[in-house]
């Protein structure tokens, strides 16, 4: 950092350089959105100072009247966007436009691809909207004093965004910020009155505040939009693209939103709503202590961005405003108070998510495999948590099956119910690490014979969501990785104890040769084509849940498996007729450890496991140590 007479120059956080580089690169098809981001930024300033002026009317500097000013010059090749909001403090102005202090930056730029359609939703889901500027600007110059500040102590920020800027303070009447963009000499365009006009239209429309467009042969402000709330009017006058229009000034995100409910509550509670569900997840959905919520507004008045008072935290990805008639605010109205009026409206704001969500899952429009694909993990984390509303969650979980053609997690219980026999008195699932050792998994193949079909649960929340899965149309879970396996009468198969007691001198030798490493061993009545499978007890954690329990540090009371053998299998059949002792060690150690394998378990010594499969393969006997 170099200082002359009172201006410094600093370099831009590491992450802002790649960005910058990667935003001009990327957006280039869709430069105009940067009006629209520096608006909605300009919008925001004005919302903050009518909030924070409840508290100190001494802000508003005797002005009141907040407005947002487009002027543009076209001799000078520039276009400016002047608030008189909040304004911003050397510090503020500094920390806001020289770093991304946010979470998540370096998977965000590891995620660009270079195909610039792609990288466009990637910045929009980051929220950087003041970078765009860069994309018709060759330099930009910002102004500001944060209101309530002497005049003396307003700044200055310029860039070219090569990768340093420049800040120093300077005088300003006004309170506010002007944005002044020195356009590419290929971007006149944006410094014409028709071309700005219409840009304001057709993005900036729905702004609360007066746009107004100033320079060229009008000397005196046009006022371009109709600065009413969006949400303040009736949904037979908005258009469909003013909704998303409005979306993306909310939530800064260059896709369109999926779907959104506006609703107006009258009675005893009175407020209005309008929630928008993303179309992309964000890069921190899965940092629970991220800011999230609705923005609030009371009787018009903007209140705080973050208000996660109106929604449980599973659904933190749902964007939208609420303006209430009337809410109690603690002293300094930035914190809502915990009351019965605030909990009835989230228990009414989370019904109408989760009515969204069920319609845009009824009907044909294929939004919903799209939302799940961003969110599914999230709904399933709801399922577990918010009781009060299970039973429409359940209907809105969706797995992959063996009756799926891919990963996608794209079938119902619905659609499962519909495909099941009717004798068929349970719903089977498995739990598995991922998709790949689900769909081979060996403890579907008696199964599969039968025509049954498995849910194949194969994400990190899926083994807390089955302990909390009831009943689903009268038919019970089951977890076909646990316990025995109970397959639906009439399938031929004998008992267990009468499996067991055909081959007893078989099994005792294998519980006694393996009694270290499992609890039994059993003949198996879910196996078809491989030779064993690995079972956890009814009372044990699934393997899935331990393991990740372990990699994180907590300590699990150690537990066996149970060994269920194919005796018909080949492999296992050579097993039986072994004679020798220490390579019937030998090769039971080696079905044991397939099977681990099989289930995604890690070996606990792969060395050893190398060293008798190197001498089956070699025929040689092994060192009795090496068993």
């Amino acid at each position: 950092m170099s200082e002359v007479a009172g201006r410094q120059t600093q370099a831009f956080q590491t992450e802002v350089k790649q960005l910058l580089q990667l935003m001009i690169h990327s957006l280039y098809s869709n430069k105009e959105i940067f009006l629209r981001e520096l608006i909605s930024n300009a919008s925001d300033a004005a919302d903050k100072l009518r909030f924070e002026a409840l508290a100190e009317p001494s802000l508003l500097e005797g002005n009141a009247d907040l407005s947002i000013r487009i002027e543009f010059d076209t001799d000078r090749n520039t276009v400016a966007v002047v608030d008189n909001g909040i304004g911003m403090s050397r510090e503020e102005l500094v920390a806001n436009l020289g770093t991304i202090a946010r979470s998540g930056t370096s998977e965000f730029l590891q995620n660009m691809t270079g195909d610039a359609k792609k990288d466009a939703r990637l910045i929009g889901q980051f929220g950087v909207g003041f970078y765009s500027a860069f994309i018709v600007a060759s330099s930009v110059t910002v102004e500001s004093r944060r209101a309530d500040v002497a005049a003396n102590e307003a700044v200055r920020w310029e860039s070219d965004g090569a990768g340093e800027f420049t800040v120093e303070n300077i005088e300003r009447a006004e309170r506010g910020t002007t944005v002044t963009l020195h356009l590419k000499d290929e971007e006149k365009e944006f410094a014409e009155a028709l071309r700005l006009e219409n840009l304001i239209r057709k993005y900036s429309d729905h702004i609360a505040f007066p746009v107004l467009l100033v320079g060229g042969d009008e000397k005196e402000p046009k006022a371009v939009n109709s600065a009413t709330a969006l949400w303040t009017r009736s949904r037979s006058e908005i258009t469909d693209d003013e909704y998303r229009e409005f979306y993306k000034h909310l939530s800064h995100d260059f896709a369109d939103p999926l779907t959104w409910s506006h609703n107006r509550v009258e009675g005893k509670r009175e407020y209005t709503s309008l929630l928008y569900l993303p179309s992309v997840a964000p890069f921190d959905l899965w940092n629970r202590e991220a800011p999230r919520g609705l923005k609030l507004y009371v009787q018009r008045v903007f209140i705080m961005d973050d208000a996660e008072q109106f929604l449980p935290l599973y659904l933190r990805f749902v964007k939208g405003v609420v303006d209430a008639s009337d809410l109690p605010l603690n002293v300094s109205r930035e914190l809502l108070q915990k009351t019965p009026g605030v909990e009835a409206m989230k228990s009414a704001l989370t019904r109408r998510v989760l009515d969204m969500l069920s319609k845009m899952a009824g009907d044909d429009s294929g939004d919903y495999p799209k939302f799940w694909a961003q969110f599914g993990q999230v709904i399933k984390e709801g399922f577990v948590e918010d009781r009060q509303h299970a039973d429409k969650l359940l209907k809105l979980l969706r797995f992959t099956t063996t009756h799926s053609t891919g990963a996608e997690q794209d079938q119902s219980l619905d659609d499962y119910i519909e495909r099941a026999a009717k004798d068929q008195d349970k719903i089977y699932y498995l739990l598995a690490e991922n998709y790949a050792t689900a769909k081979s998994s060996p403890h579907l193949e008696a199964l599969r014979k039968q025509g049954i079909e498995v849910l194949l649960l194969h994400d990190r929340i899926d083994p807390w969501m089955v302990d909390h899965l009831p009943e689903y149309e009268g038919k019970s879970f089951h977890d076909v990785g646990r316990g025995d396996l109970k397959l639906p009468e009439g399938d031929g198969a004998i008992t267990q104890d009468a499996a067991n007691e055909e081959h007893k001198k078989f099994l005792k030798k294998l519980r006694k040769t393996l009694k270290e490493r499992v609890e039994t061993v059993n003949v198996s009545r879910r196996l078809v084509d491989s030779p064993a499978c690995v079972v956890a007890s009814e009372q044990d954690l699934p393997p899935q849940l331990r393991r990740m329990l372990e990699s994180s540090g907590q300590a699990i009371p150690e537990t066996k498996p149970q060994l269920e053998i194919n005796v018909d299998h080949p492999l296992v059949k050579r097993l039986a007729a072994e004679a020798d002792d220490t390579r019937f060690t030998q090769l039971s150690n080696i079905v044991l450890d397939h099977a681990l394998l099989a289930e995604g378990t890690q070996l606990d010594d792969p060395a050893t496991y190398v060293q008798r499969m190197n001498a089956l393969l070699l025929d040689l006997q092994p060192d009795s140590d090496a068993a």
